[in-house]
């Protein structure tokens, strides 16, 4: 969600259909225009735009798919890149081990 407001630990966000107050308490008071992870109604993470807009589409996929639909180019960041180890399962992918 992006603030629109902010009072203290509370403000107000949107995500571009409705408004809802958040609970600014783990991130402190922000300006309008910081995009913010949310839960249970409470900003968790402070995030940059290009990673909030790639949530958002994702979110909007999933939604799709629950509705009907399919997902369209939701998760287009993650195909294109395909699927990585974790680092220290390719150091030992690397290292030749193949028991964990």
């Amino acid at each position: 969600m992006r603030i629109i407001a902010c009072d203290g630990i509370s403000g107000t966000a949107t995500d571009g259909r409705r408004e809802a107050l958040i609970d600014l308490s783990l991130t402190g008071p922000l300006d309008p225009g910081t995009w913010v992870l949310t839960f249970l109604g409470a900003a968790r993470e402070v995030l940059q735009e290009d990673e909030a807009l790639k949530i958002r589409a994702a979110l909007d996929g999933l939604g799709a798919v629950i509705a009907g639909g399919d997902l369209g180019d939701a998760f287009a960041d993650l195909e294109a890149t395909g699927p990585t180890l974790p680092p220290h399962l390719a150091a030992a992918k690397a290292a030749g081990k193949t028991i964990a």
